[in-house]
């Protein structure tokens, strides 16, 4: 029975996928050209954090924090189900969607008349980028041949390093302009990326579902006939698991950002906690019991899987704090223009490319864990140089450059092997919800990074030797995250996956 139906499933295949063989580097250009935009949107959006504040009467630094929470928090909670829509529906119809999204909600935030105007737009940015993720990534593992699989998506990943540099000079350079050009430079970008995916990227999804979303034979039917516990191959992903991994993440962040004004033993601030652990806890039971969760649970079985997004989550909390950091002491204690701050970055973001690209080098001869818990070391170690040279005077060259410099050595050493590991032993099947759940991670990592740095500035006085203070407490607590992550790193070392997973 099951050979009977063979051929027809391999006719539909090569419908779908005519492409994929013929014209693999034009398909990695494609979707890394739309992770590219994504990536720069976030680094020039970092550099014009100052102006933008300044056009909108001076809000405290908590409020204007929610450009960059309100993003990324969306982003988080919509990944997962986006992944699973796509895996089901089809990857670039997805792909094409959250790009279409994204673009027009970046002409929106251009267009804001208010800080609260910009934050909605950055919300529908956010779930154009929650499609354009997973289904870029998810594209890349299913449409290319197995051989090249593994370096498209260091490429990918790579990609969003290049944006890292690129991004604070051209996003100085426009905020010379204005910062409404840090969002507009998104259109020509996307339009070009829309046009190219249409022609040459070729549709893919669950082999297991048909069109019409029932359950073909396949793996996702177990011995006796049964759907797989799962039921992800003819449900829709759980609403109310999405709903509570937004509450969860949005409260804490929230109390973060917050705590302070607030009091940090006040019944707000405990009642928005409390929100934060009973979303979690409600979330995990509905994972566990619902039949179509946002998070396959059989995906938790595979160790490197696991690993890759603990260290994923404190990795990004390290790095979602990083770059504001940097800036904001740049702009606010030493006093730099926009566009000045973007060149003085420069050289970090710089050195994550190169090393990324002497990380794929070494994989080859050094277990894939032990490198990432290198690049987390050596993240650690330039961060503690931060920490220990910094001073009221704000010198550049001699406080923050050389600890910057050997931050973005870590982040090439660690970054594209460790997105790459957690990917490595997922069945193509899951390819786009797996990503889905490890981008998830990052982002969450970004909202506690920028919550705990605006927590930390906003404790201290403004005197230049509090400021100094605050900056110095923020670079210990990402020295001590990446030395965890240099821990659990070492979990990434690839073993067999099950065979259930």
């Amino acid at each position: 029975m099951q050979q009977a139906t063979q051929p027809a499933g391999t006719r539909r295949a090569r419908r779908e996928r005519p492409a994929g063989p013929d014209r693999p580097t034009a398909i990695v250009v494609v979707l890394c050209l739309a992770a590219f935009m994504a990536m720069l949107d976030v680094f020039v959006v970092n550099v014009a954090f100052t102006d933008i504040g300044a056009s909108f009467h001076g809000p405290s630094l908590a409020d204007l924090s929610w450009v960059l929470n309100a993003y990324t928090i969306v982003y988080a909670a919509l990944l997962i189900p986006a992944g699973r829509l796509a895996d089901r529906h089809g990857r670039r119809a997805g792909f094409l969607a959250g790009l279409a999204v994204f673009t027009l909600a970046s002409a929106g935030c251009a267009a804001a008349p208010g800080l609260w105007w910009l934050v909605a737009f950055r919300v529908l940015q956010a779930a154009g980028a929650a499609l354009l993720t997973p289904t870029s990534l998810g594209l890349l593992l299913t449409a290319l041949p197995a051989e090249r699989r593994a370096g498209a998506v260091k490429v990918w990943a790579t990609t969003s390093s290049f944006a890292a540099a690129l991004g604070p000079v051209v996003g100085g350079a426009l905020v010379q302009l204005s910062w409404h050009w840090v969002f507009l430079i998104n259109l020509p970008v996307g339009v070009v990326a829309f046009a190219a995916a249409l022609r040459l990227v070729p549709e893919s999804r669950d082999g297991s579902v048909s069109r019409d979303g029932s359950v073909s034979r396949g793996g996702s039917v177990s011995r006796d006939g049964s759907v797989s516990p799962d039921g992800s191959v003819s449900r829709l992903p759980d609403p109310v698991g999405t709903l509570m991994l937004t509450v969860a993440i949005g409260a804490l962040a929230l109390g973060l950002v917050k705590g302070d004004g607030w009091g940090w033993t006040s019944a707000t601030t405990l009642g928005v906690f409390g929100a934060a652990v009973l979303g979690a806890a409600v979330l995990v039971v509905r994972v566990l019991r619902h039949p179509a969760p946002i998070v396959d649970p059989a995906l938790w079985r595979v160790p490197t899987f696991v690993w890759a997004n603990v260290t994923a989550l404190v990795f990004c909390a390290a790095f979602g704090a990083l770059f504001p950091s940097v800036v904001l002491w740049l702009e606010s204690s030493a006093g730099y223009s926009a566009l000045a701050t973007g060149v003085a970055i420069l050289p970090g973001p710089l050195m994550v490319p190169v090393f990324a690209v002497v990380g794929q080098r070494l994989t080859r001869r050094v277990p894939v864990g032990a490198l990432v818990a290198a690049g987390n070391l050596v993240f650690c170690a330039g961060a503690a140089m931060l920490a220990l040279n910094a001073s009221a005077h704000a010198r550049f060259a001699t406080d923050v450059l050389p600890g910057w410099i050997v931050t973005g050595v870590g982040i090439g050493l660690a970054l594209p092997s460790m997105i790459a590991a957690a990917t490595a032993d997922l069945p193509p099947a899951r390819a786009a919800t797996g990503s889905a759940v490890v981008n998830t991670g990052r982002q969450l990592g970004y909202v506690l990074g920028v919550a705990v740095l605006v927590a930390v500035l906003g404790t201290l006085d403004t005197s230049p030797h509090g400021a100094v203070a605050g900056y110095r407490h923020a670079w210990w607590f990402i020295a001590a995250a990446t030395a965890l992550a240099a821990v659990t790193s070492l979990g990434l070392t690839r073993r067999n996956a099950p065979a259930d997973a």
